[in-house]
């Protein structure tokens, strides 16, 4: 599988940049697919994690407390955007600080699990995105991949291929 960086600019503003990810040149992102499996099962909650990303990246930035940090491995910046105490479902994430981040995919976490690996799909989204972070940093070290624009957006090789679930 193939998958390349994409920014997100209908989300992203002066606060924040946000990125997601296309797999096999669709022109469909991981947040588009979430999206679209999401929002006729869980309306009111889809609408919520889009209007929250727009006031991320336009208002407030990418705030550590907007996110449930840790859920990769350690310093990996793997997360989960915050929901709503009531809500069902679960947005994976990178978080580069307050000024970028990419989301990835995610989908309904019933309550009566504790687990992100009690649930296939949940597990699955989540270690692409261990492995993707793991891979941005290898970049990062080699310099073909760099941040730019005070760390507002990624510049270099956003292509990435050979990912095995």
């Amino acid at each position: 599988m193939r998958c390349k960086l994409v920014k997100i600019n209908k989300l992203s503003g002066d606060a924040t940049s946000i990125y997601s990810v296309a797999i096999d040149d669709e022109a469909e992102t991981l947040l588009d697919k979430f999206i679209t499996e999401n929002i006729f099962s869980f309306k009111n909650e889809t609408k919520d994690i889009i209007q929250r990303l727009r006031t991320i990246g336009n208002v407030t930035g990418a705030r550590p407390q907007f996110f449930k940090l840790k859920e990769g491995a350690p310093g990996d910046g793997v997360c989960a955007l915050y929901d709503n105490p009531k809500s069902n479902l679960r947005l994976y994430c990178i978080h580069y600080g307050n000024e970028l981040i990419i989301v990835g995919g995610g989908g309904h976490k019933p309550k009566t699990i504790k687990a992100l690996q009690e649930n296939k799909k949940l597990k699955s989204e989540n270690y692409f995105l261990k492995w993707l972070s793991a891979e941005i940093s290898i970049r990062v070290k080699e310099k073909t991949i760099q941040f730019v624009n005070d760390h507002f957006d990624f510049e270099g090789d956003l292509d990435f291929e050979e990912y095995e679930e």
